[in-house]
């Protein structure tokens, strides 16, 4: 049995943009692909291939979005808080950080979260490069690195 101890980045955005807003402007820079076509490719050229036809602006996709917020405002009624959690990556990205690093997968495709509170709509990112810190893989790091500039500048752009 193991344990391992790694320390945490966060990166956090807060706007006066409404939550309404940072989503939309998430949306519109992520891309919503088709799975189904995805995971009927027959060769990696072919998955590949689709990968980069289906993402967004960003670079990046959606693999899920959690409405965090919707059982609180069932308890709170409808001024309840706003928070959702965006599920996005790379499958690309994702594969060349596994490939050095299999613990990666633990933390990738990555998660945004976008709360609204009394100060603003807080958007965040744990970064990448600090969970695979670490492992001590230089390549993983540089890897991680890059994808952490995407998904920051991603939140910076919608939360300016």
């Amino acid at each position: 049995m193991a344990t391992r101890q790694i320390q945490v980045q966060r990166f956090t955005v807060v706007c006066s943009k409404s939550f309404e807003d940072v989503v939309a402007q998430m949306d519109a820079a992520i891309a919503h692909p088709d799975m189904k076509g995805l995971l009927t490719a027959r060769t990696y050229s072919d998955l590949e291939k689709a990968i980069r036809d289906q993402v967004g602006p960003s670079g990046l996709m959606e693999f899920a979005r959690f409405d965090l917020g919707a059982i609180l405002r069932l308890e709170r009624g409808a001024e309840g808080p706003k928070i959702l959690r965006l599920v996005v990556g790379n499958p690309l990205i994702m594969k060349r950080m596994v490939e050095h690093v299999p613990d990666a997968g633990s933390y990738a495709p990555v998660t945004i979260l976008i709360d609204g509170r009394e100060d603003g709509v807080h958007v965040s990112y744990d970064r990448m490069a600090s969970l695979l810190a670490p492992y001590g893989n230089a390549v993983a790091s540089a890897v991680a690195r890059d994808l952490d500039a995407k998904v920051e500048s991603l939140i910076t752009a919608a939360a300016t």
